[in-house]
This record gives structure tokens, sequence and C-alpha cells, in this order.
């Protein structure tokens, strides 16, 4: 959804671009196909009549702002009208009185539910909160043990009763072990149905009326488009809900819902699911969403990414190589490896402004792998010294690897390149890491 729709606004913003004033012509001209790119994204019609309404409202005789061009300004409401349309602002999980806070998880069967479950333990787990969860799903095959398995990697106790079928007795027994251990949250994850029905329902408003949940999540599927929508109106008017969760929002052209969805029912979407990993999971920041479907990245979701991979005091230390023009393949190792904790290639470049979109990035993540291999053959000195790198020692290294000696002659022609451009920073003054700790500001 964020690459077309991406691709569609640049086209869009090109033609607007060059006019001395946003006019009533050129504004309709550029919204006729706002309109058609989000409506093939699958977003509601009437949700998108009055998105483009509103801009034209706005747009219509706007004098240019000093110093920008036409283009920008248009960029800007109509970036300012889709965050509002996202939810404006980031909507958090709100903790109840007493330990523990229960957050009930529902929606139809394979929404994801059971997976996101353990992604939001892991979640709450990196914010220091004490986790549990309840395998309320007693219908669907193997759903007990794919909660207990999710549950033992992300090493959050799961509670489960596979003799019981009454949910209600095995949800308040959960519970009771939950405020025993001082757990801080309690996720309950719920049976799923291929269709809503009034068995399904009735056994979530037994385990609402019962446990009282803080907040009913819907977890919903974003690869079904617009039934997203419906599916968010029929559990929020049978349960209330009070937030919605979009799972594979990274897998879909459309995706409508996520812009459709706030509007429609009312209900913020709170996270999103962004791979299949334990760890791809984010908070919904309609800005960031925004800004992404614009074409100009996230870098603030970027910056997040690089503090939780990458260490402060290595940071510091890599900092003062380049300063001093010390960098080795050591150094070129950690760096690589770094990376590779952030995620994959192509959800670092997504969040890059103004980087072109790269079809296949399949070959970029063999390459590293080569490299980070050819590098663990070398020994510690090799790695600290390349100079010493004869023949004899490239053909050892080249089959430890399992690569060509002119894989590791590329390797050391990319890293003297690499020396090259540290050798330009080196000169310049390197900027102090704040006090508690992350990156510097952008302006310097």
């Amino acid at each position: 959804m964020l690459e077309n729709l991406g691709a569609r606004f640049q086209e869009i913003f090109k033609k607007v671009r060059g006019h001395g004033r946003l006019s009533e012509d050129n504004v309709k001209e550029a919204l006729r196909e706002v309109k058609m790119s989000l409506l093939e994204a699958d977003v509601n019609y009437k949700v998108v009549k009055d998105f483009t309404n509103k801009i034209l409202e706005k747009s219509n005789g706007t004098e240019v702002l000093k110093g920008i061009n036409p283009g920008q300004q248009f960029i800007k409401i109509v970036n300012d009208e889709l965050v509002e349309l996202l939810g404006g602002i980031n909507s958090r999980f709100t903790k109840s009185a007493k330990n523990p806070t229960i957050l009930m998880l529902a929606g139809l069967q394979g929404s994801g539910k059971t997976t996101f479950a353990a992604k939001l333990g892991k979640y709450l787990q990196k914010q220091g909160e004490s986790v549990m969860m309840i395998a309320g799903d007693v219908y669907r095959p193997a759903a007990i043990k794919q909660l207990q398995v999710l549950g033992e990697q992300a090493g959050i106790q799961v509670y489960a009763d596979e003799n019981n079928k009454n949910v209600v007795e095995i949800c308040e027994k959960g519970l009771e072990i939950a405020k025993e251990k001082g757990s801080t949250y309690l996720i309950i994850d719920t049976a799923g149905r291929l269709h809503i029905d009034e068995t399904l329902m009735d056994e979530l408003k037994n385990i609402k009326k019962s446990l009282r949940p803080q907040e009913i999540l819907l977890v919903v599927d974003a690869m079904i488009g617009q039934d997203a929508v419906n599916l968010a109106k029929s559990f929020n008017e049978a349960l209330s809900i009070d937030g919605v969760i979009l799972t594979k929002l990274d897998g879909d052209t459309r995706g409508g819902a996520a812009l459709s969805i706030k509007s429609v029912v009312g209900k913020p979407i709170k996270f999103a699911g962004i791979g299949e990993k334990i760890d791809d999971i984010e908070l919904f920041h309609p800005d960031r969403l925004a800004s992404r479907i614009l074409g100009m990245g996230d870098v603030v979701s970027l910056v997040e990414k690089a503090q939780e991979a990458i260490d402060e005091e290595d940071a510091k230390s890599f900092a003062e190589r380049i300063k001093n023009q010390k960098v080795n393949l050591e150094d070129f190792l950690k760096m690589l490896r770094m990376l590779k904790k952030m995620g994959p290639l192509a959800g670092i470049m997504k969040m890059i402004p103004g980087i072109p979109k790269i079809d296949d990035l399949a070959p970029a993540e063999k390459e590293m792998k080569k490299t980070e291999c050819i590098i663990q053959s070398m020994t510690r000195q090799e790695r600290k010294n390349p100079d010493i790198l004869k023949a004899s020692r490239k053909i050892r290294i080249a089959r430890g690897s399992g690569t060509d000696v002119s894989d590791v002659n590329r390797l050391l022609k990319q890293f003297d390149n690499l020396k090259g451009i540290m050798k330009m920073f080196g000169g310049m003054k390197m900027p102090n890491f704040p006090a508690g700790g992350g990156f510097p500001p952008f302006g310097k």
C-alpha cells in the first residue's frame, strides 16, 4: 500500500509544482488523481470524498508561502489532512488502577490474533512490564500450542487448560495466577470464527462481563481491504471495542482499512503488525504513516530502530575511530551486525527520504551475508590489519567462507573505498552524544 500510494502521490505532486498559486483548476486536477489512488487502495468512498473536499477547501486560492513552492504547500495540506484522517495522534493503552491491566484480543480466525498476542507481550516486556498470556482459543486445532511456543520464544508465561472448554473459567483462573505472580499486564487470546456469528459474540461478551478488561482490541487483517471496516463496525456494536490492531500492513497493495477505520468506526488504530518476526510490531503513528504514504520516508522510526539496535558505547567508539581514521574490518563487521539488527534492508530503505524504490533487495542481503562470512573467516590480526592479506591468506579465507578469492578481493576493494569516505568525515568535528543516550540532534 505504502509503495503504490507513495508512487502515485509523487506523480500528483509533480503536476502541481511550477504553478505560482494553488488555483481551483490545478488543485481539482490533482485531487481527481488523489481520489482514484485512494479508491484503488480500497479506501471507503465516503472517506475519500470528505478527505478530498477538505483539501480543496484549504487549497483553493491559498497564497504560496514565502520560500516554498506550490507543490510543497500542497504536500503540506495533503499531509495534514492525511494525519487527521488516520487519527491525528498515536493512541496508547490506558492502564488500570490495579494490576494486572487486562487486554482482550478479538477478531476473526486467521487475522493473526495469537501471533499478535506474543508480539504485544514482547513489546510490553521491553517497556519493563511483567506480562502473562491466557490461551483462550479452545476450538482451533493447535491454537494453544501455538501460543505456548510463541510465549516460550518471547519468555512469557502462558496459562492454558486443554481439558476445559469453558473459556470464562480458564480466563478467571488465569487472572488469579497473574495476580499471584504480580503481572502488570494480562493478554487474553480469544477464539475466532471464519465469520461473525452469535456464538462467537456471546463468548466474547461473557469474557468481557467476567474479567472486565481495561481494553478490548480488535485484530484485523489489513489484506481484507474494505471488509476490515465493516468487521470493525460489527465488533464495535457488539463489544464496544477500544481500539484496532492492523496486522499484515506490510504485505498488501490495498490496505485502505488503515485510512478508513478511524473515520468510519471512530476507534483508533493502536498498533500495526509489520512482518512475521516476533519483534515486527510498532505503535501506530498517524503522522509517520502519512509521511511514508506521501513518499517522504520516516526518519523518526528509523532513528528509533537504530537506537534499539546500536549500543551507545559502540557508537561513541566508532565515531572516535572514524575521526582518527582507524576503522578496520572488525569495525566493518560490527556495522553489518548492527544493520542486521535493525531488520530487513527493504524496511530500512522505505524509511529513508529520497531513496528510490528498489524492487529486489535479495541480492544485497545475500552480499551482506557473504561479506560477514568472509570477515569471520579472518584472524583477528587480519581484520585489524588487512594490509597483511597476501595471496596465501586470501586462498585460506575464501575456502573457510565458502567463497572465491575474487569475492575476498572485491570486499577489500570496497573496504578501501569506505576508508576513503571515512577520511572525509575524519576532518569534521564529531558531535557529542546526549547524556541520556541515543543519537545526536539531526542539526549536527
